[in-house]
């Protein structure tokens, strides 16, 4: 409290400001400022909920996938330095976040839990033509994958062609 006194008498003045008075530091939790009657704010832990910290993890997944857009289609490839083939690409982008996807979309379908259509997050992964392509659900109605020889990976709209070879998605988050 005495800081704090003397803390605010210094800055009505305009005087001097005291080493390390005022500065905020980076925490490694969440903070919020709550109301604390006459004394002014007092910084308490936010609680974020379970599906608060997974959305946020979905959102981190496909900006890291965003990184990869305009890299190359390599039938077989498995990074960015090779190029990517559909399964390769979301293999990598989940194992940097921890999670083993096998080299193969069939066998990718076989992980996670099934997602309806309706129901896509980002992060899901999203699989065609009788589960032999995959990509990622990126929101709006997009999705990013490593399409085919001779283009690169890039962002489609979940419409039109793609639509009517869909085939399921699962969600790993």
């Amino acid at each position: 409290v005495h800081l704090f006194r003397l803390r605010s008498r210094i800055a009505r003045r305009g005087g001097c400001r005291l080493r390390g008075f005022g500065r905020r530091t980076r925490s490694p939790r969440p903070r919020t400022l709550v109301a604390g009657g006459a004394r002014g704010a007092i910084d308490r832990h936010a609680h974020i909920s379970h599906a608060t910290a997974v959305a946020h993890k979905e959102a981190k997944i496909v900006r890291f996938a965003r990184h990869f857009l305009g890299v190359r289609y390599s039938y077989g490839g498995t990074s960015p330095a090779s190029g990517f083939d559909c399964s390769g690409f979301t293999r990598y982008v989940y194992a940097h976040f921890g999670i083993t996807l096998p080299h193969y979309s069939g066998a990718q379908f076989d992980r996670g839990r099934r997602v309806s259509r309706a129901g896509l997050r980002p992060g899901d992964l999203l699989f065609f033509d009788g589960v032999g392509h995959v990509g990622m659900y990126v929101g709006h109605g997009l999705f990013i994958h490593a399409p085919h020889s001779g283009t690169r990976v890039s962002i489609e709209p979940l419409a039109g062609w793609y639509s009517g070879r869909y085939d399921g998605a699962r969600r790993l988050v």
